[in-house]
């Protein structure tokens, strides 16, 4: 079912690289932050929230790539090489080194170690609202302006990693109509624990499909409130 209550695509304007800079430039006083789920956890078992001491600093990078079709929101496919979320869908990130500066050079170099993205080829545009996941992150997103000479075929991906990166248009990402709340059920301390989720299924020209969704997702949907506040 779409997530929350009808709202309308972001006009093509907003949708435009120096209007997004200018929105970070001069944020609306007010607009609305999604959470990650709304798990139903055992009995005894706490939401994480920012004051536990469990979570992990961490930050990702939201890559926007200018094309002659618009923005192009880069995202990759975790390795299958990974012991944890393998073959889900991601943006380049991870938890904050100590010899990191800043959450916006976190998200760098994550992107550099995972994608082959130099810094150079990244304008930083400004961060959104730190967020808990349901994996114990306590994650700050990037958003990025890429040098519109970036390339897919271009990228250097790290095998242990990403096994793929791929573009998805903005416009469909910032479309609410595509935003979808969705109902899993998981095994937990051996308890079935329930959870609704923001999900946004896409499908490329190409005719493969990709399934974002979770904490992705909520960014992507924390993105579109953003932008599409007054």
């Amino acid at each position: 079912m779409p997530a929350g209550s009808p709202r309308q695509p972001l006009s093509d304007h907003r949708l435009q690289g120096e209007w997004i800079r200018q929105r970070f430039l001069h944020p609306p006083s007010r607009w609305s932050l999604e959470a990650e789920s709304n798990a139903e956890r055992p009995t005894g078992e706490g939401l994480l929230d920012r004051d536990s001491p469990a979570l992990i600093p961490a930050a990702v990078l939201v890559p926007l790539l200018p094309t002659p079709d618009g923005l192009q929101v880069l995202l990759t496919v975790r390795s299958n090489r990974l012991r944890k979320h393998r073959g889900q869908i991601a943006f380049p990130g991870g938890r904050l080194d100590a010899g990191d500066a800043s959450v916006e050079a976190a998200a760098l170099r994550e992107a550099r170690e995972e994608t082959g993205l130099m810094p150079a080829q990244v304008s930083v545009l400004g961060t959104l609202p730190t967020m808990a996941t349901g994996t114990g992150f306590w994650v700050t997103p990037v958003v990025g302006l890429l040098d519109a000479a970036v390339r897919l075929d271009g990228l250097t991906l790290s095998p242990d990693e990403v096994q793929e990166a791929f573009l998805v248009p903005l416009a469909f990402l910032m479309n609410p109509a595509r935003h979808q709340r969705r109902i899993g059920r998981w095994q937990q301390q051996g308890q079935t624990v329930q959870r609704s989720f923001l999900a946004m299924p896409w499908r490329a020209p190409d005719g493969r499909s990709y399934f974002i969704w979770g904490a992705t997702a909520t960014i992507l949907r924390n993105f579109y409130h953003f932008l599409a506040a007054d």
